[in-house]
């Protein structure tokens, strides 16, 4: 009888969203397993795809001709139990295909174009199938395939005999190192000194050299860097037998060329010691109970993390950190790489498509047990997790906005579960939906409430800026902010300044005519930036030069108008000459490393003002800070969403906490034009509980989470009328299955109607209990595949984090 693979397909139509049955070859059967992927025939055509092995049983319901799997891609699984389970989790909560969630788990090198090697690990195999193997011990897919070497070859590698090798063409490759091991006893190096008498001087060091080296192996590098031996002399002594140089492979280390301090734990403090103690009760216990640890900005909640990692490890199991920016990971990377050296990988999109690959076999090998990373490290192919934690947990950066749209929060739910772990959600900030939660106590809460250097937080004055016009300060900087940067300047003390905006202005227009440039392909202004001379926009990448004359009326009076962060820097040293800033924005931190370049230099004193976007509102942490300055606090205000108040408040709450974390006392200065607002000024206070209180009764009469669930659903076409048409049907297919309470807004555009010339149509579902329309939304996906193919985009995403 044929056993049968049950195969998730590599096909972008919502019809394949389920596993097809294929026929085992006899040659594959006893080596198939879940978890590999293969090549399988699909369609009328017979073309070749991909595909994930789901389940092998050994019936099929199937009545029709059963195609068979074509090849294996796969030597082992790449793709374990746990997270086959996670993807069918997600296919149905993220509303996403379940081959697109099962490749979000795997690292670029293994979903980009690539080839395949074999590798001999050990040579004591048969010598029937050794023969194949090529000098470097190494045997291409292909040819292993055109030699029906597979099978015999999946053998081998389930007793850790030989291992696959990815190489990314045109990206990036395992790296090799070229080795040297000495081959002559102490008697032969002898004899060969004899042997060549007074010729070659060069060869005489060569055998010096073998002498101190020994039965050791060092590297040809190192041996040219320690000595005046060169590769042709090296080539020479291989050629008399006398050396044998081989490659072999080494890890890229994004690291290499850095000295982690090794640090020590430190001594908690009292409140610390109070919430880490049930945090490990829970590690101890196996228990996968979810804390919500909220703590004032420098209150040391990196040290309980780092305690709870400590005797997790201890315990024999792994521990997984995520962290919401890149800006974050480097000084994160200082603490835990000083804290627990080697075991500890990283991974975020800041590193080489070489060096993640390297990092994730590191892992997957069980090589590293500590992870630190942005959102996708949540899908780290670790083993026996003993804690997740999610710091700074209130940030939007978790929710992933293309599909699958999981939430890594979600995930690390999920994930904690199967490993019966335990969660911790860090934030001086939380969310209002993780508060919520802990007050219903599906959460716990554990607080602390005072700074692990027991100064007090820093002060906080709001400028009303209004009243800076009435004065004729047409700056962006309040008189009270340029006295205080002057004043920090001359103590060589630091200040950080946030402005949430990057580029020079928001827009240029005609004073004539009232004309603003606007994106040919959106709908929305051009943003000027002064370091490329350009106009770009910040939706579609369109980019085009500054106008001169306006494109309308012809008029010279082109102005610029709002404030980003270059503007804001070129104002700054107009009036400040004497400082020196470092802008840290989109823009300057395109290139690899540039975060952690520009961290540094700050950190080393190399300037007296960090100037950046909300980046450097959060976990950063430099004993000489003491003045914190925003330039404009409602720059998120004024947004058409309810999370906008929110927003405000944990980014003023975040960016002070970066003032008088050291000895040094703190001051913090943010400049609005709505100084009464609920969140300037309860952020002034540091009042969370407060803030969070009055929200939820704001929440409470609006009808939104965390007092309601949310969907939102988006169409797209190039022709507006079709989007809008398909919005409407969608709508008729709700509401019959929906409850009267059930809210329904829209159908309306979106805020932004046409992004890279097609127009969007939005719908926002607000619901307590709905059994029936998670099922309803997978048919209206489901039956949508027709028009999908022709253009019509539909997406849905639950629980969004911005309706606009």
């Amino acid at each position: 009888m044929v056993s049968i693979a049950k195969v998730i397909v590599d096909v972008p139509t919502m019809q394949t969203n389920r596993p097809y049955d294929y026929g085992i070859p006899e040659a594959f059967e006893s080596q198939l397993k879940r978890g590999m992927r293969v090549e399988v025939p699909f369609g009328k055509g017979g073309r070749k795809v991909q595909g994930f092995v789901v389940e092998i049983q050994h019936s099929t319901d199937y009545e029709g001709i059963l195609k068979f799997i074509d090849n294996v891609m796969d030597l082992t699984p790449v793709l374990n139990e746990e997270m086959l389970s996670l993807g069918t989790y997600m296919a149905a909560t993220t509303f996403a295909f379940q081959i697109t969630c099962l490749q979000t788990m795997l690292p670029s090198v293994m979903k980009a174009k690539y080839e395949k090697k074999i590798r001999l690990v050990s040579e004591s195999i048969d010598p029937d199938i050794q023969k194949f193997f090529k000098d470097n011990l190494e045997i291409s897919w292909e040819e292993a395939e055109e030699k029906e070497l597979l099978v015999p070859l999946m053998k081998l590698k389930q007793q850790q005999l030989v291992e696959v090798i990815y190489v990314v063409k045109n990206q990036a490759r395992t790296k090799k190192k070229r080795m040297v091991k000495n081959l002559l006893t102490f008697t032969e190096i002898k004899e060969a000194h004899d042997s060549l008498g007074k010729r070659g001087p060069k060869q005489h060091q060569l055998l010096d050299f073998l002498e101190t080296l020994g039965e050791e192996t060092t590297s040809v590098e190192e041996i040219t860097q320690l000595t005046e031996l060169t590769s042709a002399v090296l080539r020479e002594g291989a050629n008399k037998k006398w050396i044998e140089i081989f490659e072999t492979e080494v890890y890229r280390d994004p690291f290499k060329d850095k000295e982690f301090a090794q640090t020590e734990a430190f001594t908690l403090t009292s409140s610390q010691a109070v919430a880490l103690a049930p945090i490990l009760k829970a590690v101890t216990e196996d228990r996968n109970e979810t804390f919500l640890l909220k703590g004032v900005t420098g209150s040391g909640k990196t040290e309980v993390y780092l305690q709870t990692i400590a005797e997790t490890l201890k315990r024999g199991k792994s521990a997984l950190m995520l962290v919401p920016e890149i800006a974050l990971t480097p000084q994160m990377v200082n603490h835990f790489k000083g804290r627990f050296g080697e075991a500890v990988a990283v991974l975020h999109s800041g590193l080489s498509v070489g060096e993640k690959y390297d990092e994730w076999r590191k892992i997957e090998r069980g090589e590293a047990k500590v992870v630190v990373g942005a959102r996708s490290s949540i899908f780290a192919p670790v083993e026996n997790i003993g804690v997740i934690i999610i710091d700074e947990e209130h940030e939007a950066t978790y929710k992933q906005d293309e599909s699958p749209r999981y939430h890594a929060r979600d995930i690390a739910l999920w994930r904690s579960e199967y490993h019966h772990c335990p969660v911790i959600l860090g934030s001086a900030t939380p969310s209002l939906e993780s508060r919520a939660r802990a007050q219903k106590k599906v959460y716990t809460l554990l607080e602390l409430t005072e700074r692990a250097n027991k100064k007090a937080l820093p002060e906080v004055e709001v400028v009303d800026m209004r009243e800076e016009v009435k004065k004729q300060n047409r700056s962006s900087f309040s008189l009270v902010l340029q006295e205080k940067i002057r004043e920090r300047i001359a103590k060589k003390e630091q200040i950080v300044l946030l402005l949430n905006r990057r580029g020079y202005s928001s827009f240029v227009m005609c004073r004539d005519c009232g004309f603003v440039l606007p994106c040919p392909n959106c709908d929305i202004s051009l943003t000027l930036h002064m370091d490329t001379k350009t106009m770009k926009c910040h939706y579609c990448g369109h980019e085009e030069g500054i106008p001169h004359t306006c494109p309308s009326c012809k008029g010279h009076k082109i102005r610029y108008y709002g404030t980003g962060t270059q503007k804001i820097e070129e104002e700054l040293l107009t009036l400040i000459p004497e400082a020196s800033v470092i802008r840290m924005d989109v823009d300057t931190t395109r290139k690899k490393g540039a975060h952690e370049k520009l961290l540094t230099a700050f950190g080393n004193g190399e300037a007296d003002i960090l100037l950046g976007t909300q980046m450097i509102a959060k976990g950063l942490d430099f004993p000489n800070i003491t003045l914190v300055g925003v330039i404009n606090a409602d720059t998120a205000l004024g947004l058409p969403d309810f999370r906008a108040s929110e927003r405000t408040f944990q980014l003023l709450t975040q960016v002070s906490g970066r003032a008088g974390r050291a000895e040094l006392t703190g001051e913090v200065i943010v400049q609005t034009y709505n100084p009464e607002h609920y969140a300037i000024q309860l952020a002034k206070e540091h009042d969370y509980d407060h803030f969070y209180q009055h929200e939820m009764l704001l929440r409470h009469r609006g009808g939104y989470p965390p007092y309601y669930f949310t969907i939102l659903i988006t169409t797209s076409h190039e022709e507006e009328l079709k989007a809008a048409k398909k919005m409407q049907d969608i709508i008729q297919v709700i509401k019959p299955v929906i409850k009267p309470e059930t809210i329904l807004l829209g159908p309306t555009p979106k805020a932004v109607a046409r992004v890279n010339n097609r127009y969007y149509y939005q719908t926002i579902i607000k619901y307590k209990n709905e059994p029936q329309l998670f099922t309803t939304l997978h048919e209206i996906l489901n039956q949508s595949q027709r028009e999908m193919a022709k253009g019509l985009q539909v997406s849905i995403d639950s629980e969004p984090m911005h309706f606009i």
